[in-house]
């Protein structure tokens, strides 16, 4: 059976990717040490987990050592903004989103790459951001470090010929990280006004199972609420 390595797998569009992809794929769970992600791994035969902090990249290495073979690596994990002008944006808020929106995504693709290749027809799927296509105010650290998010799927889909590469670009999906964000925005939640996460996760679904003549290079969604 095909391996799909899955980061950010313990809840949210990465839990729904995971029980999109179980049918036809064994899979590695990435995401912190929880229940949550405990919990995911009891829910399909033969799946493991991979608990670990994608930035702290000893322990990386160390877990993907054993990972010869790969068929699909997809990226879920992410940090949201705080939603402030650039004016007052402090330097950590932006070392800690291009840490981990883009630095942990290089890196564990970097590590996985000799695997991916290793199988002839490797995918790369990166759950990126209607932010990595326009910018709007209060959001601009994060949609700078989703626009670097999108130039290293550029660059990886230039530079291994043997490795497919989709971003997705998902425009406002309902989960609970939403629900912080309109919270902060001082609005109203109201969940049909989003994409819902199984949407999403069937958009990553179907872009892995295109064709091996097709390379899938890019996928907009947008919620019609």
């Amino acid at each position: 059976m095909r391996t799909a390595l899955i980061t950010g797998a313990s809840r949210g569009v990465g839990a729904h990717v995971a029980r999109a992809l179980a049918p036809t794929h064994r899979l590695i769970l990435g995401g912190r040490g929880s229940a949550e992600l405990d919990a995911m791994a009891l829910e399909f035969d033969g799946a493991v987990t991979m608990a670990l902090d994608l930035t702290d990249y000893d322990a990386v290495a160390a877990a993907v050592e054993t990972v010869t073979e790969l068929n699909v690596l997809v990226h879920c994990a992410g940090l949201a903004s705080s939603l402030e002008a650039v004016a007052d944006t402090p330097v950590d808020e932006w070392r800690a989103l291009m840490e981990i929106n883009v630095i942990a995504v290089a890196e564990l693709t970097r590590l996985l790459l000799p695997a991916l290749r290793a199988t002839g027809r490797g995918h790369i799927v990166v759950l990126n951001s209607g932010a990595g296509q326009n910018v709007r105010a209060r959001w601009t650290p994060y949609a700078a470090s989703k626009f670097a998010l999108r130039a290293l799927a550029d660059g990886v889909r230039a530079e291994e010929p043997t490795v497919r590469v989709t971003s997705i670009f998902p425009g406002r999906i309902d989960t609970d990280m939403q629900r912080d964000i309109v919270a902060r925005e001082g609005g109203e939640y109201q969940p049909s006004r989003y994409l819902k996460a199984e949407t999403v996760a069937a958009a990553v679904a179907q872009a892995i199972a295109a064709p091996g003549d097709a390379h899938p290079t890019e996928i907009t969604l947008r919620p019609r609420g």
